[in-house]
């Protein structure tokens, strides 16, 4: 069983091709940019499991051939059994697989749950690793977390050669400076695996979500990046 916020049967920018987004609920980061705070309850959304989820990816067959099913949240990483149980599922129908995480639930201390976790590496394709902040005080006032357990998950992947996308959100005060360009460059230059690099805006649309859940939205005055900026950060980072 998994906690279950939502589905997406046509998404098209959570990994290669048209693809059907799976969001789990539950969240341990408050990051300061969520859109999606209604997905850090562990106790929201609803009961599901894996062969539900499989019949409804079945409907979508014909739409995702040429992509896949892709797993976010909140944190996936929080529900690996379901994780497990699911991509085994897919994978007998030769479905690509996807995790979207930041690894903030990865446990290496923990030898039963990296048994589970490698299970997983084996049926999963690629990670989408959402790298929030390669400074640790900075991730701590971004996130409310350290970033220890989301760069041991991205050097394991690295060190192991599994197939990964990064995604750097960009905004005002935290992400957007010429320096930290340069040295998140030079951090993924130092990895392995990576296949693409996302550089994702800042944006306000998760405003409204926070006003109904009566939650004080913390980037308020936060500007997106302007265009200019976005084509600076692709340039530094070598992204087409």
């Amino acid at each position: 069983m998994a906690r279950l916020h939502s589905i997406e049967s046509f998404g098209t920018v959570d990994g290669p091709g048209v693809r059907f987004v799976v969001f789990l609920q539950g969240c341990p980061m408050r990051c300061k940019y969520c859109h999606n705070p209604d997905t850090w309850d562990f106790d929201g959304g609803k009961d599901t499991n894996p062969q539900q989820i499989y019949q409804q990816v079945k409907k979508y067959s014909n739409y995702i051939k040429k992509g896949g099913v892709t797993v976010s949240g909140g944190e996936p990483l929080m529900q690996i059994d379901f994780l497990i149980e699911l991509f085994t599922l897919l994978k007998q129908d030769g479905i690509h697989t996807c995790i979207d995480t930041s690894g903030i639930a990865f446990y290496p201390e923990d030898l039963d749950w990296m048994a589970k976790f490698e299970q997983l590496c084996k049926l999963t394709d690629l990670f989408l690793v959402d790298i929030k902040h390669i400074d640790e005080d900075m991730h701590r006032k971004l996130t409310g977390q350290s970033r220890m357990r989301p760069h041991l998950f991205t050097q394991y992947l690295s060190d192991h050669h599994h197939p990964m996308w990064i995604r750097l959100v960009i905004v005002e005060g935290y992400t957007q400076n010429d320096d930290y360009y340069h040295r998140v460059k030079e951090y993924i230059d130092g990895l392995n695996g990576v296949e693409k690099v996302e550089i994702l805006p800042y944006h306000t649309m998760g405003i409204k979500k926070y006003e109904s859940l009566n939650i004080p939205y913390p980037l308020k005055g936060v500007n997106p990046p302007s265009k200019q900026e976005i084509e600076k950060v692709k340039e530094i980072l070598g992204v087409k």
